[in-house]
Parts: C-alpha cells; sequence; structure tokens
C-alpha cells in the first residue's frame, strides 16, 4: 500500500513543482524516506549499539526487530499508510521503536511533548484527526490513565506504555505492539519521499496549536546537513535530555543526526544534575542539548557533581531561548566544553554557531544558517512590503529554504499572515545580522511568551483563568527573567467579595483544567481593573509597566 501524497491529505500545503525538482535536481533531496532511512542505518552498524538506557545497551539489530514487531502487530489491528498516531511518549527505546514502525507502514507521527496533558492531546488529536494514541504514565499525574480512558471517545484506540496491568477499559498496553512471536511478513510499503512523514507542533499566539508538516525529503535533508555541520560519526554519544520529540532533539541534529552517522543515543529520564552529569561522565558523552535554563542548572551543580573536573569532549548545545552572553562564556570556562548555540524553529531554518568559530562569537551570536540553500531576510516588521531594512539594523527574520515549510497544516488563515506571497516564512523574530552573516536575536514580535524556550500563549492562559468562577478578568504577560528568559504573571480581577486567588489556588486549577506545566504562571497579581487603550483593548504595555513598577525586572 503507498502512502498518500501531501496533495491529495486535505490540508497539507505541497512545494512547488518547479521548488521541488531543483532541490531533487541539486542533490538536497535524495528521494529517501525515513522508512528506508532506517533501513540503511541498520545495514550499515547492525551491530554497534543504537541507544543505551538505564544501562541496557540495544544494537541497531535488535532494534529493528522490535520495530518490525511493532510495525506488522500495528497493520494487522488496522493502521494503515496516512493515518495520524500521536505519540505522547517520554526517551527510551520504546519511542524510538514506535516512531520507525509509524514510518514504515507510513503512518504520520503526531509529535506532542511528554509534559502535554489532557487540553494539549486532545487539540492535537482533533486537528490532526488522528485515528490512533501512544501515551504513558508521568510522573506527578496520579490520576492519568483515568483522563486517557476519558479520551477515548475521541480516537479508536489509546496505547499506554506502562506497568500497570489493570488499566481502565479502553486501553491497550503498549506492550501489545510487540505481541508477534518473530519479525516474519514484514511491513513493506511503497512510499513516496515527497509524502507527509510527520506532523509537529508549534506554539503561538493562538489558541488552537498550529500542525507543521514536515515530508520525508525536506526533514531528512535537516537531518544529514545538520549531523555532518556537527561532526557526527560512530564514535558519537549523544544524551537525550531534552524531549526525543522535540524538533532540537529529534533532528537538529539531534537523534536522527545521530543514527545517520552511526553513534549511540544514550537516555536520560530527568532533567537534573544529579542525572545528567554523571551520565555524562560514565557513558562518555561527546554532545547533548539543553536549553539555557537547564544549562545553567547544570554549570551551577557541577562542583559538587564533577568536583572540578572539566568537560573538554563535551559539545553542549544550547537553544529554545537566547542564551545570556555571561552563561556562555561561563559554560565555555568552567565546564570546559565546546559551546554551540542553535536558534531554530520547528518551522524549518537551524541556525548554528560552528564549532571552530572563536569562543567570543560563540557566545555573543545566535550562528548562522545550516545550509547554503537557505535563503534569508530581514525585514521592517511594520511594512507589509517586507522592505529589507539596513545592514546591521535589528528587523524581522523571514526565510525560505529546502527543510522550511510553506504552510501550516490545515490553516489557511495563518498561512495568509505567516507566510508571504513568494514563500518566505514570517519567523516573528527580531534579529540583526553581523557583517559576517550571523544573526543576534534581539526579540519577538507580539505577545507570546518565550518561557524555558517553550512558547506559551497568553490568550489560551486567560481564557482558562477567566472560566473560574472567582474572576472578573485576566491578562498574562511575559517578564524578562536572566534565568527563564520570561516568567509568566497574570494579572487577575476578581468579583466583589471573592477570595484572591494565590499562585498555589491558580496554578491548582489551571491543572485540573488540564493545562501543561510550562504554561502555568509564576506570579499572581491581584489588580483592580485592566487598562485598555482608547478603543477599549486591553494595554498590556501599561500593564506591564504597572506590574514591574511592582516588583522592578533584574539587571543584567
Amino acid at each position: 500500500m503507498s502512502a498518500r501524497d501531501p496533495r491529495e491529505l486535505p490540508g497539507a500545503v505541497p512545494w512547488p513543482d518547479d521548488v521541488a525538482r531543483r532541490y531533487r535536481a541539486i542533490g538536497a533531496w535524495q528521494g529517501e524516506t525515513l522508512a528506508s532511512f532506517w533501513e540503511r542505518c541498520v545495514e550499515r552498524y547492525a551491530d554497534r549499539a543504537a541507544v543505551v538506557d538505564r544501562g541496557l545497551r540495544v544494537t541497531y539489530r535488535a532494534l529493528h526487530q522490535r520495530v518490525l514487531r511493532r510495525a506488522r502487530i500495528a497493520t494487522e489491528l488496522g493502521l494503515r499508510a496516512g493515518d495520524r498516531v500521536v505519540v505522547h511518549l517520554p526517551n527510551g527505546p520504546a519511542l524510538l521503536e514506535c516512531l520507525m514502525a509509524l514510518f514504515r507502514i507510513g503512518a504520520v507521527p503526531v509529535l506532542a511533548l511528554p509534559g502535554h496533558r489532557r487540553l494539549e492531546l486532545t487539540a492535537f488529536v482533533e486537528r490532526a484527526t488522528a485515528r490512533w494514541l501512544f501515551s504513558h504514565q508521568p510522573a506527578g499525574a496520579p490520576n492519568w490513565l483515568d483522563t486517557l480512558a476519558g479520551m477515548r471517545e475521541g480516537v479508536e484506540r489509546i496505547f499506554v506504555a506502562s506497568d500497570d496491568l489493570s488499566l481502565p477499559s479502553g486501553l491497550d498496553p503498549l506492550s501489545r505492539l510487540l505481541a508477534a512471536p518473530s519479525a516474519d511478513a514484514p511491513v513493506s510499503p511503497l512510499l513516496d519521499p515527497g509524502a507527509l512523514a510527520l506532523l509537529q507542533l508549534s506554539g503561538g499566539s493562538t489558541n488552537v496549536p498550529k500542525l507543521i508538516a514536515r515530508t520525508h525529503d525536506d526533514y531528512l535533508y535537516s537531518v544529514r546537513a545538520s549531523a555532518e555541520l556537527c561532526g557526527l560519526n560512530e564514535q558519537t554519544r549523544y544524551l537525550a535530555a531534552l524531549p526525543m520529540t522535540h524538533n532540537f532533539s529529534l533532528s537538529s541534529p539531534g537523534i536522527l543526526g545521530v543514527l545517520y552517522a552511526g553513534g549511540a543515543i544514550v537516555c536520560a529520564r530527568t532533567v537534573t544534575p544529579a542525572e545528567v552529569l554523571p551520565l555524562i561522565e560514565r557513558e562518555q558523552i561527546t554532545i547533548t542539548a539543553a536549553v539555557p535554563t537547564l544549562a545553567q542548572a547544570w554549570l551551577d551543580a557541577s562542583p559538587r557533581y564533577l568536583e572540578g573536573r572539566r568537560l573538554p569532549e563535551l559539545v553542549l548545545q544550547v537553544g529554545g531561548a537566547k542564551l545570556d552572553a555571561a552563561l556562555a562564556r561561563r559554560l565555555q570556562r568552567e565546564l570546559g566544553c565546546r559551546l554551540q548555540q542553535v536558534f531554530g524553529m520547528a518551522e524549518g531554518l537551524v541556525n548554528y554557531t560552528r564549532l571552530d568559530a572563536d569562543p567570543e562569537l560563540i557566545a555573543t551570536t545566535q550562528g548562522r544558517p545550516l545550509s547554503v540553500l537557505d535563503e534569508v531576510r530581514i525585514v521592517d516588521p511594520r511594512d507589509p512590503l517586507s522592505t529589507i531594512v539596513p545592514d546591521g539594523a535589528v528587523g524581522e527574520l523571514q526565510t525560505r529554504g529546502p527543510y522550511t515549510i510553506r504552510g501550516y497544516y490545515d490553516n489557511a488563515v495563518e498561512n495568509l499572515v505567516r507566510f508571504t506571497p513568494d514563500g518566505f516564512y514570517r519567523t516573528g523574530d527580531l534579529v540583526r545580522q553581523t557583517a559576517e552573516g550571523d544573526l543576534i536575536v534581539e526579540g519577538r514580535i507580539g505577545a507570546r511568551i518565550l518561557r524555558a524556550g517553550e512558547k506559551v500563549s497568553p490568550e489560551e492562559v486567560e481564557r482558562i483563568i477567566r472560566s473560574h468562577t472567582s474572576v472578573v478578568d485576566a491578562a498574562v504577560l511575559g517578564v524578562p527573567d536572566r534565568a527563564l528568559g520570561e516568567r509568566t504573571v497574570a494579572c487577575i480581577v476578581v468579583k466583589p467579595g471573592a477570595q484572591p486567588l494565590t499562585l498555589p489556588m491558580l496554578r491548582a486549577f489551571l491543572r485540573e483544567a488540564g493545562l501543561a506545566e510550562i504554561k502555568l504562571p509564576d506570579r499572581v497579581e491581584a489588580i483592580d481593573a485592566l487598562p485598555t487603550t482608547a478603543v477599549g483593548k486591553l494595554d498590556r504595555r501599561a500593564l506591564l509597566a504597572r506590574i514591574t513598577e511592582a516588583q522592578p525586572l533584574p539587571q543584567p
């Protein structure tokens, strides 16, 4: 059975034919699918360790046998090429097995993060019209299995990675997809490299998540180019501490880049210094990725766990939010690691500082585009004609290239706003470019909050807060923070005579509503009324000034 062409999948924005032909002609797109990519990795590196989890080493060959078994059972249960499956699993071999099995079938994974909860997963299922859901039992969510059972009407099947043998009715153990006694009769669909391969998620200012449709051709170009730029090889040992379903740790160069090079993926179950720092030493990790807050935590804890030892063999990639130059210098000086800043987006463009660049350049810029085929321009964000700003001036980054999408999945309204008529993606990032071509990130357009590398929609959080019986109105703002990039502040107007909402009360309410932990406010401000503009709209600038007067911003 062949996968459906993306043009036949409602909502998938196809690449222009002339552009696709050009990328194929110059070899950027090599006509390979993620399924054949994985087969080639197994053939080349069969007896090498592919993944290490809690000391257990699994070879490429052994992992592939489990991939075949999962693919076989999934097809026997009715999963077909083109079907969407929401993948909500933690780091580990099971996640890798499920992804490769889905790619082999031609099914399309929708990559959720382990921290997402009911509110987000329900939206992903609805937007992607997913047939199946793979989930797990998150720590600190004791009633999660009952929550999943309550979602059963939205999908045909829910599989849970859980040791609990008494799952609620309607849920299947993920181990059911390993029930085949052997790997005979593997699934071998004829897949189109230009077909839809996976759906990723983009945070933003809308309540409904945007879906990012990636094809096999465009995604694998980014994987190959990233692995080569970062110098990965068979001796690479990559510590997967960030969620492996995040674009950063999936493809920049991430776990797929490691497999391409024949290296090994070492799985971390937490991001705590107590787990990560000993793992780096014990497993002789050569590269890992972190957001700035994690890098700061690892650095601060390093005297305790490393006892003054340095990590000169480690490449520490930092991305997801702008890295403070002072912290960047400390990482290089105190850990002794090779630092690499990564500034990118799941929509496509990835920028890297080069490993052989001057340390001060690495500390003070966010890198340059991965590929010579990446087209970038910096324009006046106030100008609908996208006038390019003078050299060195701040403007909005716009981009197109062989791995940057041409439109969001099933979102015509957003596509009119975020993509130019000539195919450039409006990133919303305010940047300036040095004379040498390196980018420096100066901020964001709009009200989205970038907290610890994750984008938070104020409107989404405000809508749920307003549903509280004691609340008249609410506004959610981001305020600068040296550690997190931005902290989230909820400004709340309560009904006369109602009890003010404390931070613990509000966070408990939002958790009960199904909001992800990353979106919970860090601070609550009680306010008599929200300031408005002359036309009656919320004046976020005035409100920000008011709350920062009450609690001054940290000084650089």
